[in-house]
């Protein structure tokens, strides 16, 4: 079992940042792949970026040169930094994990509003 536990949303103006961590309850070298979704109302969850134990990330166009996944394996904790933040970015984040067992966990999920 994983827990996951999300952080850092809230309520920012068009135009700002902000920055997500997701902190796992256990070593993320035991973690292959670390993700953001989200999902805005009436809207299905989507994939907003990956970062896999390898290194690779991957983004969702609608956020590639605004946001940016990272992860501190010493800290067991991904983050999304976002930039240049746009109305149709509110939605509810998601972290997401696959577990090199093929484990998958979900954390509670953080409330991002973006203002006009």
């Amino acid at each position: 079992q994983v827990q996951l536990v999300e952080s850092g949303g809230g309520l920012v103006q068009a135009g700002g940042s902000l920055r997500l961590s997701c902190v796992a309850s256990r070593s993320i070298f035991s973690i292959d792949v670390m993700a953001w979704y989200r999902q805005a109302p009436g809207n299905q969850r989507e994939l907003v970026a990956t970062t896999a134990s390898g290194g690779r990330t991957n983004y969702a166009d609608s956020v590639k040169g605004r946001f940016t996944i990272s992860r501190d394996n010493a800290k067991s904790t991904v983050y999304l930094e976002m930039n240049n933040l746009k109305p149709e970015d509110t939605a509810v984040y998601y972290c997401n994990v696959i577990t090199i067992v093929g484990g998958v966990y979900w954390g509670q999920g953080t409330q991002v509003t973006v203002s006009s």
